[in-house]
């Protein structure tokens, strides 16, 4: 196939997202990039005569999964272009380069609303490579990978944490902020545009701006208050160290700043947090969840834990176990550690590495995801009775349901809201009585 004999217009790609909610916002931008160069998206592979892999490198599986969906799409399309793009390229650029010469262009992380000058160099027979870029834009998003309604919006890239453990410094870089303006002046547009939810997102939330001399959320946040309407502000991803109490009264004025935070602990044990280079402890984490409950009763915590970090022993695993029962947390995601080179963590000793000891990580991060599979459904059995919004995200027509989730229910991570009934379609915002509560999920029925 010569790819250069088609007119721009007739030219398709396709764009594989890997990893987490920022990568799908930075295909989002991605997308917008290359649609300047009049080339059609599609949302099938098949159909493209160019594909982008936003890849992911974070941990060892993510980047497992990079390099096979490269291989598996390089074997079933031989003929069409592929750029590897992303974090995993970004961590690994040079090695890459070298392992897959049969991509047809590489191009980093850090900028992505500038890819489209990539792509035309690909498809003019060019073999191009870029890998850094420190300047974060923002193209305005055409189109959104997330379900009608819903929507990232990440206002900084990198992170200044440097957890011991975390790759994410060295992919991404130092914190990089958008201006409290252009993030303002996007979620206006969003909102105008129809989206009932905005989903915050960096690696930090908390210390957006921090790079700019001042800190931001709690400023977007009382200026979108002065907005009139319906809409949703979801924060996902709130360093407990820097959780700004403010925050808390903001939501109190206006429900509309939704009482959800999401709070990365990663571990209870101050012995593995200071392993970990992060500065909290058992009773810290546990006298912020008690503060944010008793000013917000009806609040929703979500966490991490992460299971096997060196210093770990049988000791400091109770120590999360106890933590668990006695904080009642709304949702929690766990995760084993992975080993990452350049990190600190890396050479540090007592790390569950052995294939004996992983499997020890493994089989706490059981316990206590057995532990927190009894705490979420009692936690949710307040909820039934009450009426409340719901934001419908599928018809799923053969059953005569409908699939939705209410604010104590983030995208993709959390449980979901299953209504009988018809008439309803994707995107819409309904009231629902909640009557009964089936694992995670909530049954209700339409409020007329």
């Amino acid at each position: 196939m010569n790819i250069g004999l088609s007119t721009q217009q007739h030219i398709k790609f396709y764009i594989e997202t890997l990893g987490c909610s920022k990568n799908q916002v930075d295909s989002e931008s991605m997308l917008a990039s290359v649609e300047q160069y009049e080339y059609s998206f599609t949302k099938e592979s098949a159909e493209a005569d160019f594909i982008i892999i936003n890849t992911c490198g974070f941990i060892k599986s993510a980047k497992e999964q990079s390099i096979q969906t490269f291989l598996d799409f390089r074997e079933a399309y031989p003929d069409k272009k592929i750029i590897i793009a992303g974090c995993f390229a970004q961590r690994y650029f040079e090695t890459i380069r070298e392992l897959f010469p049969e991509a047809d262009g590489y191009y980093g992380s850090q900028a992505p609303s500038q890819i489209g000058s990539i792509v035309a160099e690909v498809l003019s027979g060019d073999k191009p490579a870029l890998k850094k870029d420190d300047v974060i834009t923002q193209l305005e998003r055409k189109t959104t990978f997330n379900f009608k309604g819903s929507v990232y919006v990440k206002v900084a890239e990198g992170c200044n944490n440097n957890c011991n453990f975390c790759a994410i410094p060295i992919i991404r870089g130092q914190i990089k902020s958008r201006t409290l303006d252009d993030v303002y002046n996007e979620i206006v547009s969003l909102i105008d545009k129809g989206y009932f939810e905005i989903n915050l997102i960096a690696q930090d939330l908390a210390a957006w701006g921090e790079d700019l001399g001042e800190k931001t959320l709690i400023t977007l946040l009382n200026k979108l208050s002065l907005l009139s309407g319906k809409f949703w502000i979801r924060l996902l991803y709130i360093h407990p160290d820097k959780f700004p109490m403010q925050l808390l009264d903001v939501c109190k004025r206006d429900s509309r700043i939704l009482p959800y935070f999401d709070i990365p602990f990663q571990h209870a044990s101050e012995t593995v947090l200071k392993k970990m280079g992060r500065k909290g402890s058992y009773k810290k984490h546990l006298d912020l969840v008690k503060k944010i409950r008793h000013e917000l009763p009806d609040s929703i915590i979500r966490s991490t834990i992460m299971l096997g970090h060196p210093g770990e022993g049988r000791k400091e695993f109770i120590e999360v176990v106890s933590f668990l029962e006695e904080a009642q947390l709304d949702w929690v995601g766990f995760f084993v550690y992975s080993r990452e080179e350049d990190t600190k963590s890396f050479n540090m000793r007592g790390s569950l590495l052995d294939k004996l000891s992983k499997r020890v990580a493994e089989k706490r991060k059981r316990v206590l995801e057995d532990i927190q599979s009894q705490i979420t459904p009692k936690k949710l059995l307040q909820w039934i009775g009450q009426t409340v919004d719901v934001l419908i995200e599928e018809d799923v027509k053969e059953e005569n349901l409908f699939i939705g989730r209410s604010s104590i229910d983030a995208p993709e991570v959390d449980g979901l809201v299953v209504i009988k009934g018809s008439g309803l379609k994707e995107g819409d915002v309904i009231k629902a009585k909640i009557l009964s509560v089936a694992s995670v999920d909530l049954i209700a029925e339409v409020v007329e």
